[in-house]
């Protein structure tokens, strides 16, 4: 028959109740115990103690204990620390400390300081690239206008050949690039406020080369630039003039007579 052992009492199954009524407190706590650190094999479901109603309770308090202490480390478990560097934005702003919101607050910062500065960059290169080349008044376009009047003329086709076949180019460099030929142009300001642009580049063609010089004046209060002279050298030869302000009023009669104690007398 099965039995019970109780601090060196043996209990038969029937009288087992009324003999935990009879055990003094002190002495239960300690079989509660003691049945705790009991090995799995006496647990409910082994046959020696099923019926055991303190076998029961001593299992169950040691299913809760060990639920409890399982449970423990996940409820502790705390997020990684916010910093300038790890900061991704998926912790919500109210439960970062001073400490984190002060890092996010540098970040992002930072951040829109990158962005403003590229802003400014880029806003710089437009600049540049428009009036460098877009702008109507830019060097590069009057340039490209040179260039196309050269092989649609004549006379400069009778010089340098056929107007497909002619380049034009910059100055000559130390670059090993032979197409890094910059354009030589100068911008200045005399003393009446108008606005002088000289532009000097080459030409070649197929029967010879030459030089073309371009001198532009935007006089103060306007908006364009008016050619004051564009001609084209080639060595050998007569300039050739496709621009020349001088002779036009000089043909248009503004030059005739002359000036006599601030009178101009024809």
């Amino acid at each position: 028959m099965n039995r019970l052992t109780v601090s060196g009492l043996r209990l038969r199954p029937s009288s087992t109740n009324a003999a935990l009524a009879a055990v003094p407190p002190s002495l239960l706590r300690q079989l509660v115990v003691r049945c705790r650190s009991l090995p799995e094999s006496l647990s409910p479901s082994s046959s020696s103690s099923s019926s055991s109603p303190l076998a029961s309770f001593s299992y169950q308090s040691r299913r809760g204990y060990a639920t409890q202490h399982y449970q423990q480390p996940q409820t502790e478990s705390r997020r990684r620390a916010v910093t300038p560097f790890n900061d991704d934005g998926r912790v919500p702003w109210t439960e970062l400390s001073a400490g984190e919101k002060t890092a996010r607050a540098a970040q992002q910062t930072f951040n829109f300081g990158m962005v403003v500065v590229g802003l400014v960059l880029t806003g710089g290169v437009g600049y540049v690239l428009y009036s460098e080349v877009f702008s109507p008044d830019s060097k590069t376009t009057y340039f490209n206008r040179a260039v196309d009047r050269i092989r649609t003329d004549p006379r400069c086709l009778e010089l340098l050949g056929d107007g497909k076949k002619i380049m034009a180019f910059g100055e000559e460099t130390y670059n090993k690039w032979r197409r890094a030929r910059p354009i030589a142009s100068t911008v200045t300001k005399d003393a009446q406020g108008n606005e002088h642009m000289m532009i000097q580049f080459n030409v070649q063609g197929p029967k010879g080369a030459g030089r073309v010089s371009i001198h532009l004046v935007k006089r103060a209060g306007q908006s364009e630039y008016e050619y004051k002279y564009f001609f084209l050298d080639v060595r050998g030869h007569q300039r050739i003039y496709l621009e020349n302000a001088d002779a036009l009023r000089a043909k248009s009669g503004e030059s005739k007579g002359f000036r006599l104690f601030g009178v101009k007398w024809s």
